[in-house]
């Protein structure tokens, strides 16, 4: 067992393969309106960053043109996305024998909340985890950082408790949300991330798939 006490996880690239659910929504989104549709590759960027952030950076919207994607994403997402999903092989049973060892559990995602818990039920998971940080429908613009704060503030976590925490991520977000909090970011090289970027934004450890994940956090 490491020195962490407490285990933040990112949902998509880290707990679930949301590929699919994620990319066919965006396509949605783009399709009804009248949006051209960016290569594959470019497409699975959508993977982990906030989706008013993607719309722009990816689709060269504007911000209002954006915020309208976004609300057509969620039409679909709603009711057909969040379950074009699956638990990475291995994750179910990492996460019960973390709670075992003794970790405290939370999730810390750009995904909105309600969707989050709704996954994290759907896949039999929500139950090993002390809190669930997502963001809110109603407010745009809110940061991996801020969801990692929303969980160590609602686990009652004080800057005396930072050393012990360890956010686990797939992507840059999650490894920059973490430096700004001042806790420590591992990443999974099974998520979304582009070959390198876990080791250029400063993650570590970086566990190569689930089995070496269990191995490092146990």
């Amino acid at each position: 067992m490491t020195d962490y006490k407490v285990l933040l996880f990112d949902l998509d690239g880290t707990l679930t393969d949301s590929e699919e659910g994620i990319l066919n929504c965006a396509r949605h989104a783009l399709i009804t309106g009248n949006a051209p549709i960016p290569k594959y590759e470019a497409l699975k960027a959508f993977i982990g960053p906030p989706l008013l952030v993607s719309f722009q950076e990816i689709c060269g919207m504007t911000y209002e043109d954006a915020e309208t994607a976004v609300v057509r994403y969620r039409e679909r997402y709603s009711r057909i996305g969040l379950f074009e999903n699956r638990v990475y092989e291995g994750i179910p049973q990492l996460l019960h024998d973390l709670k075992q060892a003794g970790y405290r559990l939370g999730v810390a995602t750009s995904k909105p909340e309600v969707y989050t818990l709704q996954i994290l039920e759907h896949f039999g998971i929500l139950d090993v985890f002390e809190t669930v940080a997502g963001c809110s429908l109603e407010k745009e613009g809110e940061t991996k950082a801020d969801m990692i704060r929303l969980a160590m503030e609602r686990m009652g976590l004080t800057a005396a408790d930072k050393p012990y925490v360890l956010m686990i991520g797939d992507r840059k977000h999650d490894i920059l949300g973490a430096q700004e909090c001042g806790i420590a970011c591992a990443g999974v090289e099974y998520g979304f991330a582009p070959e390198g970027e876990l080791r250029q934004y400063g993650a570590s450890p970086i566990a190569a798939d689930v089995a070496e994940l269990r191995t490092i956090l146990l």
